[in-house]
C-alpha cells in the first residue's frame, strides 16, 4: 500500500474514532432500542435527501435532452442518446467507482449474505449519479433499484460509524432501503412491507418500529422537498369502483400477469447471458446502444423509466403514447392503438435487459410496473373495443401493475400496498388481491425465484427467513478447508511413506501427479497390514491408492456439499479446482462445528 493511501486511511480512522466518541457521549443515557430509533430518524432524513437529489438530477438531464422535441415528429437523437448514456455510466463505474453498482436490490441481498451487511461508502452517491445518467439519457430501466441501494448504503454506513453488531447493522441497512423506497413513491407502508417481504428481514417488535420511523421520516422529507403530489396522479372515480361481475376478468388478468412475469424474468436472463458472451465492452455498447436506440426511436414510451407512458394510459390518453413516434398520424385508429400498446409492452423487457446488460445502472422495479400497466390497459381497451364494454381503464391499469410486479418480484403484499397507496385509497383492494395472488402463484409455479434472487440462489449466496438455511450462506469453503495433509507422488514406495508417517499429522495422503492434479488418495488404515513388513517396502504406493468417494470443487456452496457426505458415507472429501488440481480436504465435522457456531451468532 502506498504511503499516501496509508496516511489517508489513518486520518479517516482518526475521524471515525472521534465521531464514535461523540456518538457515545450523546447516547450515554439511551437504551439500545432508543439509539436505533434515533439512528432510524437520521437514516430517514438522509434517504429522503438522497432520493430528492436523484430525482433533481434525473429530470434535469431528461428535460435538457428531450423536452424540446416536437410531439408530431420522431427525432433521430433517440437513436443516439441511449448509447451515450450507457457509455457514460459504464466509464463512470469503471474508472471512478471501480465497483459493481448495477442491480441495486441484488447488491443489497449480496451485502446481507456475504459482506456482513457492509456496503461501500461510495454507494451513498455513486448509484445516484450512475442511475440518473443511464435513465436520463433514455436507458429503459427504473430508478428504484439505485435509490434502494443508496438508502441501504446510508443505513449500513451509519451502523458502521456507530460500530453496531451484524444484527443491528442489517436492521439499519433495511431501514435505509425501506426509507428510500418510501420516499420515491411517497408510500411509507410500502417501504416497510418491501423490507419484510423482499429483503426478508425477521418481523419482530424490535425491527418494525425503527423501520416505520425511517419510512415515515423519509416520506415526510419527500413531502417537504417535492410537495404532496403523488408520483402517479390517480384518483379513483365512482365509475372506477370494483363490481362483482368483473371478478372473472380480474382472474383472467391475474393469469395473464403470471405468464407475463415469467416472460419478463426468463427473457431478462437470456438477454443478460447473451450480452455476457460478448468478450469486449465495446461490443456490448454497440449491441446495447443499437437495440435500445432503435426501440426508443420506434416506441418513444420506452425512453427512461416510462412513468409518463402509463400515466397517460391511466388517464385515458393513449394517443399521447404516439408523441415523437413514427406512427403519430395513426394515433386515432383503435386497432393501431392496441397493437402499439402490445408491442411497447413486450419490447419494454428487451429494452430494460439490454440497458442493464450493456453496462447501464438501473433496476427492474419500474419496468415491471410499466409492463403491468400496459397489460392491464390492453385488457380493458380490448374488451371495450371488441365488445363495447365500459371497463375502467384506471382500475385495470393499476391492478395490472400490481399483478406483474407480484409475479416478477415474488412480492404480492408489496404490490398490493404500493398500488393502494398510489391510488390514495383501498377501493381496489379486492381485485388487487385476486389478481396479485393468481399472478404470484402462477409465476412462482413457473419459476420459484424472483428476478432479484435467482442468481444469488444458484451461487448459494441468498439469505432466507429460515435461519437454518441462512446459516449456510455465511459458511465459506475456502475458510473451512484443511490443508495440512502430506501430498505424495505416484512413484513413492511404501518404505518412503512409512518414514513420512512419523512426522505426518493426518491419516490420509493425497496422491498428486507432476501438475499437482489429484489422482487418488492413500489411507493409513489400508497400509497397516504391510507397513510393519520390511520386505513390502519396495511396493509402489499405487498398490494401496484408492479413488476418493467424491470431489468438491473450489468455491462450491456449503449447502450443496453436505448431501455428498451422506450419500457417500464418508467424513472427509478432497477439494480440487476446475483443472483437478489438489487444494485440500473438507470434513463434515468441521462444517457442522462451524454451522453450530454461526447459528449461535445469528440467533444472538
Amino acid at each position: 500500500m502506498k504511503p499516501a493511501e496509508r496516511l489517508r486511511q489513518a486520518v479517516a480512522a482518526l475521524h471515525a474514532d472521534k465521531l464514535y466518541s461523540w456518538f457515545l457521549y450523546l447516547t450515554r443515557r439511551l437504551s439500545t432500542s432508543q439509539v436505533l430509533m434515533v439512528l432510524a430518524v437520521l437514516i430517514g432524513v438522509l434517504a429522503g435527501l438522497g432520493t430528492y437529489l436523484f430525482e433533481v438530477l434525473l429530470y434535469a438531464i431528461k428535460a435538457a435532452l428531450v423536452n424540446w422535441f416536437p410531439a408530431e415528429r420522431a427525432h433521430f437523437l433517440y437513436l443516439l442518446y441511449p448509447a451515450v448514456g450507457i457509455i457514460l455510466a459504464t466509464l463512470f463505474v469503471k474508472y471512478i467507482v471501480k465497483d459493481n453498482i448495477s442491480e441495486g436490490v441484488t447488491r443489497v441481498f449480496y451485502a446481507m449474505s456475504r459482506r456482513n451487511s457492509h456496503i461501500a461508502r461510495h454507494n451513498c452517491w455513486t448509484s445516484v449519479v450512475g442511475g440518473a445518467t443511464t435513465i436520463g439519457f433514455g436507458g429503459s430501466v427504473g430508478p428504484e433499484a439505485p435509490i434502494v441501494l443508496t438508502g441501504a448504503a446510508i443505513g449500513s454506513n451509519v451502523a458502521r460509524l456507530t460500530r453496531l453488531n451484524y444484527k443491528h447493522t442489517t436492521l439499519l441497512l433495511c431501514c435505509g432501503a425501506g426509507a428510500a423506497l418510501a420516499a420515491i413513491f411517497k408510500a411509507p407502508i410500502t417501504g416497510v412491507v418491501f423490507v419484510f417481504e423482499i429483503l426478508m428481514l425477521d418481523l419482530t417488535a424490535g425491527s418494525i418500529i425503527p423501520l416505520l420511523i425511517a419510512s415515515v421520516t423519509a416520506t415526510t422529507m419527500a413531502f417537504m422537498l417535492r410537495g404532496f403530489d403523488p408520483i402517479l396522479a390517480v384518483t379513483l372515480k365512482p365509475e372506477d369502483a370494483f363490481q362483482l361481475r368483473q371478478i372473472p376478468l380480474f382472474v383472467l388478468l391475474g393469469i395473464l400477469c403470471g405468464f407475463m412475469s415469467y416472460y419478463f424474468t426468463s427473457l431478462n436472463a437470456r438477454i443478460g447471458a447473451w450480452f455476457k458472451r460478448r468478450d469486449k465492452q465495446w461490443k456490448r455498447w454497440l449491441a446495447g446502444g443499437a437495440v435500445l436506440g432503435v426501440l426508443i426511436f420506434v416506441f418513444p414510451p420506452l425512453y427512461g423509466e416510462g412513468y409518463e407512458g402509463f400515466s397517460s394510459l391511466m388517464n385515458g390518453n393513449a394517443q399521447e403514447l404516439f408523441d415523437n413516434s413514427l406512427f403519430y398520424a395513426f394515433r386515432d385508429i383503435d386497432w393501431v392503438v392496441l397493437l402499439y400498446i402490445a408491442a411497447t409492452m413486450f419490447f419494454k423487457v428487451v429494452a430494460m435487459a439490454s440497458t442493464n446488460a450493456a453496462g447501464g445502472v438501473g433496476g427492474t422495479f419500474a419496468p415491471s410496473l410499466f409492463v403491468g400497466a400496459f397489460l392491464g390497459a390492453l385488457t380493458a381497451l380490448t374488451c371495450n373495443t371488441l365488445f363495447g364494454w365500459h371497463l375502467s381503464l384506471v382500475s385495470f391499469t393499476l391492478v395490472g401493475m400490481a399483478g406483474v410486479m407480484a409475479g416478477v418480484m415474488n412480492a404480492p403484499l408489496t404490490s398490493i400496498f404500493l398500488i393502494a397507496e398510489l391510488s390514495n385509497g383501498y377501493g381496489l383492494f379486492i381485485p388487487l388481491m385476486i389478481t396479485t395472488c393468481i399472478a404470484f402463484a402462477l409465476g412462482y409455479y413457473l419459476d420459484p425465484d424472483s428476478i432479484y434472487t435467482k442468481q444469488l440462489r444458484i451461487n448459494g449466496e441468498l439469505l432466507t427467513t429460515d435461519k437454518d438455511e441462512s446459516v449456510f450462506v455465511f459458511l465459506h469453503l475456502d475458510e473451512l478447508m484443511e490443508t495440512d495433509f502430506t501430498p505424495i507422488r505416484p512413484s513413492t514406495r511404501l518404505g518412503e511413506l512409512v518414514q513420512m508417517i512419523s512426522s505426518a499429522h493426518r491419516n490420509i495422503f493425497p496422491v498428486l501427479d507432476d501438475s499437482g492434479r489429484l489422482i487418488g488418495i492413500v489411507q493409513l488404515d489400508d497400509l497397516r497390514r504391510d507397513m510393519f513388513l520390511p520386505e513390502k517396502y519396495g511396493n509402489p504406493i499405487t498398490d494401496y491408492m484408492i479413488q476418493p468417494p467424491d470431489r468438491i470443487l473450489e468455491h462450491e456452496a456449503i449447502r450443496s456439499i453436505l448431501p455428498k457426505f451422506d450419500d457417500k458415507h464418508t467424513w472427509m472429501l478432497p477439494v480440487v479446482d476446475k483443472a483437478g488440481r489438489y487444494l485440500g480436504f473438507i470434513s463434515k465435522s468441521r462444517i457442522l462445528n462451524a454451522y453450530r457456531e454461526q447459528l449461535v451468532k445469528i440467533s444472538q
